[in-house]
């Protein structure tokens, strides 16, 4: 069963658009470094602007995490996953949301009813039991015996602030023992499968209030539900891993099913799905020593060291040759990965080049340092600077070492590691958080300020000047844009004079909805065309600048205050980079 495509044609026959995948990583949201949520995107419209498709939607959903990248490698952890979600938007609210949740689940994926489990909101000093959706699942045919009530599980929220509201997870029963007739929220032979949120809050530092709309928002895994439909527990046994399962098997002659090799093919599988779908977006992402950039340059070269694991041959075309498998296999879903098919492919090379010199400068540096040892131990330090600085793994280290009749000390490496990890994860943490809820004052002067930009850049340099992307935090914008060489001082100035004189003229910022292809004949601008939907939202800025954009906006660009140019540099080739700030 294509789950994808079955979720879709269920949610359409409710009245609910299918809306386009937002690209992975997300604009103009500077504190998620990937889209992690279907709901992600949507933010501004729980805030209640209105939706250019209405006010059902559903879609599946590009998401990457992470924030637990080490656990990849066992049965259901993966960097790149899809979200199916559905979304009502001030629209129908806790009973119909349940209702086709469940008649989804049991009459579409005929799954049957006694494996399902639910959870409600219990109730807390702000917010009451949830007896709606409590009650609603009764007369559907769930006994009270598999309803459990939490608190902290049945509240969502994403971050520390923003659209929140309670919710009502949906478990299945994962295994061949008896279905015990008390649902034990601890047992983990129940799994989560689908989690409807009932955002009706927002949440401003300690304070909760009531959003102006009652919004739903659900969000199903396809990872999950695919693995649940073929009875398999191990998600790489499912029909999504099994294509790239086979070629890895061929390519390195070894079989899957052989324990020693699982975890490796795992991580290979996982990685080549994530690096493809985030070098082939159209945010243009390339490996980098920053953000997005590290993270593509990690996987890349986490893949290679596993290949040389399972004594892949990493000189010859393996990693094209399972790049191409995903590229075949998703590419009627995400068009992008094909129409970027040749940069996603010479990235992978380029890389793969890279990793092989900088595996071969960390060979001669152990070999440095172990003829300058003092003792018969490799301690803890190098270990990790041979990690951190030439990615070896530390069972490499060890092989090296044992070769030199040398120890190494892996418990010390093993704190190292986990200190390292510790601050990893509390940079991503921070970096993930709070970005969902909603844009402040600033950022929003800012994003109005991009248009200005981007206008000036055409004015002053060339009408071909098209932006490539933008970045904006409440401290700085960071904007991007195609041209093949360095700004002159006298331009940068003219450009800087051009935005201060449009704020000072006071220009109205207006907005309305058309359809895509008339708005583009009319001559509005936009970054990622094939990402909106068929009804756009157009922001005019007088006659000065004309964008298909999501906002938000200021009203009148007096409202920004002073513009200044920090830093004008080369982003990648044909494209420069504009830092700036409102004063």
């Amino acid at each position: 069963m294509k789950v994808k495509e079955e979720f879709i044609k269920f949610f359409e026959s409710k009245g609910h658009v299918h809306i386009p995948s937002a690209p992975i990583i997300p604009e103009n949201d500077p504190t998620c470094l990937f889209n992690t949520a279907g709901m992600q995107p949507l933010v501004p419209y729980f805030l209640g602007q209105p939706h250019p498709f209405g006010k059902r939607l559903c879609d599946y959903q590009k998401c990457v995490r992470t924030v637990d990248l080490d656990e990849v490698g066992d049965t259901t952890h993966h960097t790149f996953f899809e979200m199916l979600g559905n979304w009502s938007l001030g629209d129908y609210f806790k009973n119909e949301s349940i209702e086709w949740s469940f008649e989804f689940l049991t009459k579409v994926l005929k799954i049957p009813v006694e494996r399902l489990a639910i959870t409600v909101f219990k109730g807390n000093d702000e917010i009451p039991f949830d007896k709606e959706s409590y009650d609603r699942w009764l007369s559907l045919g769930i006994p009270k015996e598999r309803i459990a009530t939490t608190t902290e599980d049945n509240f969502w929220i994403a971050g520390e602030g923003g659209p929140c509201g309670t919710d009502t997870e949906i478990f299945y029963w994962r295994s061949e023992k008896a279905i015990p007739q008390q649902f034990d929220v601890n047992d983990d032979n129940w799994v989560e499968i689908w989690n409807n949120v009932f955002m009706e809050f927002n949440k401003d530092g300690k304070n909760i209030t009531p959003l102006k709309q009652k919004n739903v928002d659900t969000g199903m895994g396809v990872e999950r539900i695919t693995s649940v439909l073929e009875g398999v527990n191990d998600n790489y046994e499912s029909s999504i891993w099994q294509p790239l399962i086979k070629e890895i098997e061929k390519i390195s002659n070894l079989s899957y099913q052989d324990e020693k090799n699982k975890k490796a093919m795992r991580i290979i599988a996982d990685h080549i799905r994530a690096i493809v779908m985030i070098s082939g977006d159209n945010a243009g992402c390339v490996p980098s020593n920053t953000d997005q950039g590290y993270i593509l340059r990690r996987l890349i070269r986490r893949t290679i060291r596993y290949a040389k694991k399972i004594n892949i041959d990493i000189n010859s075309d393996w990693i094209t040759n399972l790049a191409l498998v995903v590229i075949n296999e998703y590419h009627s879903y995400y068009p992008e990965i094909l129409k970027n098919k040749e940069r996603i492919l010479q990235i992978l090379e380029q890389e793969k080049n890279k990793f092989n010199k900088t595996l071969e400068k960390g060979l001669k540096e152990f070999a440095k340092v172990v003829d300058n040892l003092t003792t018969s131990c490799i301690d803890k330090d190098l270990a990790f600077r041979l990690y951190d600085t030439y990615g070896f793994p530390i069972e490499l280290t060890l092989e090296l070492a044992q070769e030199q009749n040398l120890k190494v000390d892996v418990e010390g490496f093993k704190l190292k590691f986990k200190e390292h990890q510790e601050k990893s994860k509390a940079g991503a943490t921070k970096k993930f958080a709070g970005g969902l809820g909603g844009h402040s004052e600033i950022e929003t002067k800012y994003h109005t300020a991009t248009h200005l930009l981007n206008a000036a850049l055409k004015v002053v340099l060339n009408k071909d000047v098209h932006q490539k992307g933008s970045n904006i935090t409440p401290d700085r914008m960071r904007f991007d844009f195609s041209f093949d060489r360095k700004m002159t001082d006298e331009e940068k100035q003219q450009v800087e004079q051009l935005v201060n004189k449009w704020i000072k003229d006071g220009l109205e910022v207006t907005h309305c909805d058309m359809p895509k292809d008339e708005a583009v004949k009319s001559g509005a601008e936009c970054m990622f065309i094939e990402k909106y939907p068929d009804i756009v939202t157009v922001y005019t800025i007088a006659d000065v600048s004309k964008e298909i954009c999501g906002g938000p906006h200021v009203k009148n660009t007096k409202e920004i205050g002073k513009f200044k140019i920090l830093k004008e540099e080369s982003s990648s080739a044909g494209v420069r980079r504009i830092k700036a700030i409102i004063e």
